[in-house]
């Protein structure tokens, strides 16, 4: 008998659903569906679903389960309070008990008479207005979020603030300087060849901005360009304190379509898809519109520009999972089934959404092809640093003296952005610490800011690049308030696929809140196992994040260096 290797492992539920017509994105809009409205469980009505699909209970259950928003009761009034990092900061995390008491349920329940119910969510992409919370699909935001919520104050969602910090922005120039939509396509598919695209971004050297930083014409690459290859722009922003993504969903969506439109060019896709997280509604709006214009000018289609080119792009909404932002994840949840990351290899390049080679880019990434096609490789590499080039969009967290989003060139001093740009803390309130790239990327001390944005600099301080956002912590939250925060987010948002993650995070959590003192060696043998046997960089990433924040902090979180 010939042993299965890894490039050939059996899927049972691939296999079950690619003979019932891959329901894939249609099982999950059809559980959403479902769930809309009714405070049951999964178990109630899921297995319909799953039935009217072909498939068995398991299938609809599996995802209804797992997903944050299929799982969470529905009343005929669903809000979602934003319990992430820089909302936490915001208030200390004393706004969630303003939202119970003003709608009168518990988060993760509904009212007895299905009226309200109340769900805990990370995060909202409000981050520079926090504490946030979405009624249905109103944004509510600010200090008096409580007296939103009970109808004692208007709603209030102010746009994201944005500035370049460049002078020739590669990200913002259509959001900010309203440079017209889809100025490369056109030109791109009806004179150059794939291969002119690929070498462009090549030399340039863009990386991917969505925390990995792989090298996207390598990633590209790898593809080969072979029958069925799709592209994904995975707009699942899940890092807590960024909201570069949504800015330019919302804003530019039309660059965003565009980068995409040339990735599927340069790697003989012709097929392409947006998957935008379902905590940000407006976005999925905006690129829904931006794509029936685009199929309307003729920018996809059959015959893309009077040209031999076809390229059709779908826009699908996620259901809320911070781990289904990792492209394996992704992909199991495009196919219907639970978004837990798979092992690699087989690389998704190599066998992906339905066992075609599937690249997955995030939209940042994207967002900056246009410019780098238009303007030449060589021009995008001579920014930033040698090592890692090009700009970067920061996200500056509700603390700062001048929130907002600022794109500024890779291997900005940190203390610049903070400082310079940010204005320092409102108030003239001290930095305590400064959480940078997600709960799982890293921090610095409040004065030990002397490092450059990059992933070399700051991985040299025991932080990570991420998605670049910064969540500041002033004084009036406790060293241990964070810790225990961080723990939190790592039990809750862990997608329980490896053991060492799904149990490593759980009792870390109960270290955390149990008043016995510092860890020892206990907590040094599990962080240990969560670095080195998790099976992917969520659970790998928790111990050095929670050592940078115990050296962020020094002797007040003393033992947690480890």
């Amino acid at each position: 008998m010939t042993p299965v290797g890894p490039t050939d492992r059996f899927d049972a539920f691939r296999a079950l659903a690619d003979r019932r017509g891959r329901p894939g994105e249609r099982l999950t809009s059809s559980l959403s569906a479902a769930r809309t409205g009714t405070v049951h469980g999964p178990e109630v009505w899921a297995p319909a679903v799953a039935g009217r699909a072909g498939l068995p209970a398991a299938a609809g259950l599996g995802p209804a389960s797992f997903y944050a928003d299929l799982d969470a009761p529905h009343g005929s009034r669903h809000v979602r309070v934003c319990t992430a990092t820089a909302c936490f900061a915001a208030q200390g995390g004393r706004h969630l008990i303003g939202a119970e008491r003003a709608l009168g349920v518990a988060a993760g329940t509904a009212s007895p008479d299905g009226g309200t119910s109340l769900q805990a969510v990370r995060c909202l992409g409000y981050c520079y207005t926090g504490p946030a919370a979405l009624d249905g699909d109103t944004p509510c935001t600010g200090v008096d979020l409580a007296g939103q919520l009970a109808g004692r104050e208007p709603s209030c969602a102010p746009q994201i603030p944005a500035a370049d910090d460049t002078g020739d922005p590669v990200l913002l120039g259509g959001a900010l300087g309203g440079e017209p939509a889809w100025r490369v396509w056109p030109e791109v598919v009806a004179t150059r060849t794939p291969d002119d695209v690929q070498r462009e971004v090549a030399a340039s050297g863009l990386r991917g901005r969505g925390g990995a930083g792989f090298n996207v014409a390598a990633k590209w690459a790898a593809a080969g360009r072979r029958p069925g290859t799709m592209v994904i722009a995975n707009g699942d922003e899940g890092d807590p304190g960024s909201y570069a993504d949504r800015l330019l969903m919302e804003a530019d969506p039309e660059l965003v379509l565009e980068g995409l439109a040339l990735a599927c060019f340069a790697c003989g896709a012709r097929r392409g898809m947006v998957l935008v997280r379902s905590e940000y509604p407006r976005a999925l709006v905006r690129l829904r519109e931006a794509v029936d214009r685009a199929y309307a000018d003729g920018h996809l289609g059959t015959s893309v520009h009077g040209t031999a080119t076809a390229l059709d792009v779908q826009v699908v909404a996620g259901a809320g999972s911070y781990v289904a932002g990792e492209e394996t994840a992704l992909i199991a949840g495009l196919e219907g089934g639970r978004g837990c990351a798979r092992p690699r290899p087989p690389y998704p390049t190599e066998r992906g959404l339905w066992d075609v080679p599937t690249v997955v880019n995030n939209v940042e990434t994207l967002a900056a092809v246009p410019w780098i096609v238009r303007r030449g490789g060589a021009a995008y590499a001579r920014r930033g640093t040698a090592g890692e080039t090009g700009t970067k969009l920061v996200c500056l967290s509700e603390r700062f003296a001048r929130p907002g989003a600022y794109e500024v060139e890779l291997g900005t001093p940190v203390e610049r952005i903070v400082t310079g740009l940010g204005g320092g803390l409102k108030d003239g309130a001290e930095l305590a610490a400064l959480q940078i790239g997600g709960p799982l990327g890293g921090f610095l001390a409040g004065d030990a800011l002397d490092v450059p944005l990059s992933e070399a600099g700051l991985a040299a301080r025991g932080a990570a690049l991420g998605h670049a956002g910064l969540v500041a912590f002033d004084r009036t939250v406790a060293p241990h308030d964070v810790l225990r925060h961080i723990w939190e987010f790592a039990a809750a948002e862990s997608c329980g696929a490896c053991s060492p993650c799904r149990v490593g995070s759980r009792r870390g959590l109960e270290m955390a809140s149990s008043p016995d003192g510092p860890p020892g060696e206990e907590y040094r043998r599990l962080s240990r196992v969560l670095a080195e046997a998790s099976l992917c960089a969520f659970g790998r990433r928790i111990p050095s994040a929670v050592r940078s924040l115990a050296g962020a902090y020094g002797r007040e979180l003393a033992g947690w260096d480890q």
